[in-house]
């Protein structure tokens, strides 16, 4: 089963490739165009993503919804979003600097902590820039099959409308980071999102699957998608390379157990790498459902946690996992440690903070 994170996503596309121009007659209003509305209701609502920024927790979600709290989870303020479009993920580099992305190839940027947020890239002027990217490979190579194909790609893109989702973003420091989404979009930023370069064409993922996560670990990037895929930067060549594992099944996410990396998916499966991603093991996790979400605890160990909110962690790098009680437990989508043996975790019910004990 299809987590909800990823699940919508694919249902967003569907729909709107079935939707013609008329469709969109009196009274559509596009998210793009649109401010996210105020809500007694947003900190209830579907949430996709939740992060740590400094002393305040972030959460982001359904029709533009971000949520912020100073106190711990105490009470929660609303902030102002100047697109109503689904948001899928959030991260922050430090207490101040941090990031959303969502549908309709949106990436927002804030620079106060989350309260006000700007839009850096739509999928209007994200299929822009992938045409233009595309037209200078060909016209660099003209009797390239590839590029070629890349060019249709995008083309086809471009058609279909401002609808490819961004799934998860990360960066590295205040300057450089990527976005990734669906069917292969993959997005660079060198100056902290006043302008992206579209990486369509620096990824081994010929069949354009969708990309759901991309994060750090012991020095390497990678990023995991659909059907199987991970891939790992290569800086020398500025090229995201795949890495061959014995499963095929969608990967949902990828987290740092010490000096290891694991990558998690669908039906439970978690797999584990201490060699740089050349061998894997798999990691029997003793979760049942989809896994969804993780997190490094401040105290040391790795957390887990599959679609139903079940938990497992970690204090051996990965190797081994033992499950673990949420006072609070609930179906979730995302999960940040925020310290003291806390975790935000959000769902479709919103956001809740819980404590975890061991059963």
């Amino acid at each position: 089963m299809i987590p909800y994170r990823f699940a919508a996503a694919a249902l967003g596309l569907a729909l709107a490739a079935t939707l013609s121009a008329p469709a969109h007659g009196a009274g559509f209003v596009d998210p793009l165009d649109a401010p996210a509305a105020q809500s007694s209701l947003a900190v209830r609502s579907l949430m996709q993503g939740v992060a740590k920024a400094g002393n305040r927790i972030v959460a982001v979600g359904q029709r533009g919804h971000v949520v912020y709290s100073t106190d711990g989870g105490a009470t929660w303020k609303q902030a102002s979003v100047p697109v109503s479009s689904d948001l899928t993920a959030v991260y922050f580099v430090d207490d101040k600097q941090g990031w959303a992305v969502g549908h309709d190839g949106v990436i927002l940027h804030t620079a106060d902590s989350g309260e006000k947020w700007v839009l850096q890239l739509s999928g209007r002027t994200a299929n822009d820039l992938l045409i233009a990217a595309m037209e200078r490979k060909v016209a660099a190579d003209p009797a390239s099959e590839a590029a070629k194909k890349l060019l249709a790609e995008a083309q086809r893109y471009k058609e279909q409308g401002a609808d490819k989702p961004f799934l998860d973003v990360w960066f590295a420091d205040a300057q450089n980071g990527y976005a990734v989404g669906a069917y292969n979009l993959i997005v660079r930023t060198r100056d902290g999102g006043k302008s992206w370069e579209p990486w369509f064409d620096r990824t081994d993922n010929p069949k354009f699957f969708n990309l759901y996560a991309i994060r750090p670990v012991a020095g390497d990037v990678y990023v995991v998608g659909e059907s199987g895929v991970v891939l790992k930067l290569d800086e020398s060549a500025q090229r995201f390379r795949a890495l061959a594992l014995p499963y095929n099944g969608s990967f949902f996410g990828v987290v740092e157990a010490g000096s290891a990396v694991l990558v998690y998916g669908l039906r439970g499966n978690a797999w584990r790498s201490d060699d740089h991603g050349a061998t894997w093991a798999k990691v029997e996790a003793g979760l049942q459902g989809s896994i969804v979400a993780a997190a490094r605890m401040p105290q040391g160990g790795t957390l887990l946690a599959d679609a139903g909110g079940r938990v497992a962690r970690s204090t051996d790098d990965g190797r081994t996992f033992g499950v673990i009680a949420l006072k609070q437990p609930m179906p979730l989508t995302g999960l940040a440690a925020i310290g003291e043996g806390k975790l935000a975790v959000v769902g479709p019910r919103g956001i809740a903070i819980s404590e975890t004990a061991p059963r």
